[in-house]
């Protein structure tokens, strides 16, 4: 395959080194692609005759429904994918086949194809998100009014509506989806027709290829068309916060889901069992989520170390940029699916959520806060005054609404008994009417806007 230039073939030690088809075969169907642009790019040029350009367009279509149809014989001693699709192409079509790499080198061409299929892989993580949003707007909108403990330093801290809760998962999904939108637009460029690294000699219309596939415009310095990994390092780093804020949302439903807090019940759709205790039911989907993050932000790490020390242009370091990005999308996309058939699986017991949201004198703020309101102290002294009071009640062994007005009227003589009012899980989540706020009127209103921009995402 390199011509007059070797007397001899590889090593089985380099060959088996160099070749990289059993992993970028992944790539066959934008391999393809690329190449009937170029064809028809070449032909359009007067660079290839028309009968040459109706031969390669013909052979490249059977090599792919020979693939489709999984009986494409791959060949470790043609090293990629480039090569086993041209050789093939060959067979087919004979001379006329070593014409289609005119004006074009490997360089740009792995570069195109790994830009076209990481184009997709962004979709692909988008479309998932969207699902996920999905079923967490619908338990949303179920349990709007739903009282649960909301936890700073995983303590009991105020309670909260439980759809408030689940709407969080959304908007950090909507802040993931904007991370892919901004990495496909930027990787969204054309290397093709930068060839080994200097451009070619050849008239070329590099517009044309880049519309035919769908970029926005061609790469504007050829050295950078071929060496550039900085939008796959995007991509990888966008998966790496998407799969760490799955991952929190899974470690919620792994407590949840736990005896100790009793919050939440997965289905048998996403639970397992114990080999030895017949008893168990683990939510094992939810762990391996919790995982994942490992392994993505471990390939974005094993990328950079490969690029950080790459003169320009090209190097062979680069031929392990696709292991890397096909196994955390690969992960990605199963962490996605998993978190948006559990986001709609969830089942909620709502009287241990109410329950705990009451507990650990969760209304402390409430009553600080009425103090400030009906009695217009200060906060910082409200704040002592309701820390005093509740030191009185754990000494007593009661929530606050279990003191007597009188023993409150010890630490601070103004309190009227309307400050029960006030204590209890679900005023205290029905008062924070703030933007953005808990109770379940705002919670709604989000879970209305939410429900029509995603309708409108699905329609567009």
């Amino acid at each position: 395959m390199w011509g007059g230039r070797f007397a001899s073939g590889p090593s089985s030690v380099m060959e088996a080194i160099n070749t990289s088809v059993h992993i970028d075969q992944r790539m066959a169907e934008e391999d393809i692609a690329g190449s009937l642009a170029h064809a028809a790019m070449l032909s359009a040029c007067g660079i290839i005759s028309s009968a040459d350009h109706e031969q390669i367009a013909a052979g490249l279509k059977a090599v792919r429904e020979d693939i489709r149809a999984d009986r494409f014989e791959w060949k470790a001693a043609l090293e990629d994918v480039h090569m086993n699709i041209e050789a093939a192409l060959r067979e087919k079509i004979g001379a006329a086949a070593g014409r289609l790499h005119t004006a074009r080198s490997r360089n740009d061409q792995v570069a195109t194809d790994f830009r076209l299929w990481l184009r997709s892989a962004c979709d692909r993580a988008i479309a998932g998100l969207r699902a996920y949003q999905q079923g967490l707007v619908a338990q949303a909108d179920a349990h709007a009014d739903w009282v649960m403990p909301g936890f700073t330093h995983l303590q009991t801290a105020q309670p909260v509506s439980l759809g408030h809760h689940l709407l969080c998962w959304v908007e950090a999904a909507e802040r993931d989806i904007g991370r892919f939108e901004d990495t496909r637009k930027r990787l969204n460029e054309s290397p093709l027709g930068a060839a080994a690294l200097a451009g070619t000699a050849f008239a070329i219309d590099r517009d044309a290829t880049a519309q035919a596939l769908g970029f926005d415009r061609p790469m504007a310095n050829s050295l950078d068309a071929v060496s550039s990994r900085d939008f796959a390092l995007e991509a990888l780093s966008a998966a790496t916060i998407t799969a760490v804020n799955l991952s929190r949302f899974a470690e919620e439903i792994v407590l949840w889901s736990s005896r100790r807090f009793g919050f939440a019940r997965l289905s048998d759709a996403y639970s397992t069992g114990s080999s030895i205790m017949p008893q168990k039911r683990n939510p094992d989907a939810a762990e391996l989520v919790r995982a994942k993050p490992g392994r993505i932000a471990g390939a974005l790490q094993g990328l950079i170390l490969v690029c950080k020390g790459l003169p320009l242009a090209y190097s062979k370091d680069l031929q392990e940029d696709k292991a890397l990005v096909f196994t955390a999308f690969d992960d990605l996309d199963l962490a996605l699916a998993a978190m948006a058939g559990m986001a709609g699986d969830l089942s909620f017991d709502r009287d241990a959520l109410e329950q705990a949201a009451g507990e650990a004198y969760s209304d402390a703020t409430d009553l600080a806060d009425w103090l400030v309101r009906e009695l217009e102290l200060p906060f910082r002294d409200a704040h002592h005054v309701s820390g005093s009071i509740v030191k009185m009640a754990e000494g007593r062994g009661l929530p606050l609404a279990g003191l007597a007005l009188e023993d409150m009227q010890t630490i601070e003589p103004r309190i009227r008994a309307d400050v029960f009012d006030v204590l209890s899980a679900r005023a205290s989540m029905e008062s924070r009417t703030s933007y953005g706020g808990t109770s379940p009127v705002r919670v709604r209103e989000q879970v209305a806007l939410w429900t029509e921009r995603l309708n409108a995402e699905q329609t567009s």
